[in-house]
């Protein structure tokens, strides 16, 4: 898949995060069960649905700090003396996922490489 076609996608993943509940099942921190639900629908475009295994073109995230996540997502870029696992640009920015950070960051926090 290719960034246009990640980008064509980006409406349909939010309208797919409308869709879906917003009670997480009864003991899940509710961070978690949004920072998945958003990584599921949204992530999964470029990075694999198992966060510790390379995606089609994005790779495993498993473990990503906030600060990388927000330098990806909100910029396209990496933080300051980050090494990047694959040699790309490839990734666009989605500054619409701003409010979604920190469940993204809990999601991922919670998945070892």
């Amino acid at each position: 898949m290719n960034a246009r076609l990640a980008l064509a996608l980006a409406p349909l993943a939010l309208a797919a995060l409308a869709c879906g509940s917003d009670e997480p099942a009864s003991g899940v921190d509710p961070a978690l069960a949004r920072g998945k639900t958003v990584y599921e629908n949204v992530c999964t475009a470029c990075h694999h649905r198992d966060p510790r295994q390379d995606g089609a073109l994005g790779p495993g995230v498993a473990g990503a700090s906030r600060e990388l996540i927000e330098a990806k997502v909100l910029r396209a870029e990496y933080p300051p003396g980050y090494i990047p696992k694959r040699p790309s640009a490839a990734m666009p920015k989605y500054e619409y996922l701003a409010p979604n950070l920190a469940d993204i960051a809990a999601y991922l926090a919670t998945v070892t490489p």
